[in-house]
């Protein structure tokens, strides 16, 4: 009986440690949309446009 009590404690205890807290969830979440945010910003520049339609536009010409 007393092991059955020591491996639920020590399952106990190592289960508090998965996954995120509620805060650090929090934090992860306003990290990825800020990134999401910059990349947008990023690609929607009118320098990265010219960029990527030129890159088009060069593959429509190879390939026909």
């Amino acid at each position: 009986m007393r092991k059955t009590t020591a491996v639920a404690r020590r399952w106990r205890q190592e289960a508090r440690d998965l996954g995120m807290s509620t805060a650090e969830y929090a934090v992860g979440m306003i990290a990825a949309t800020a990134f999401a945010a910059l990349l947008f910003k990023i690609v929607t520049s009118p320098e990265v446009k010219g960029l990527l339609s030129g890159v088009v536009k060069r593959a429509l010409q190879l390939a026909g």
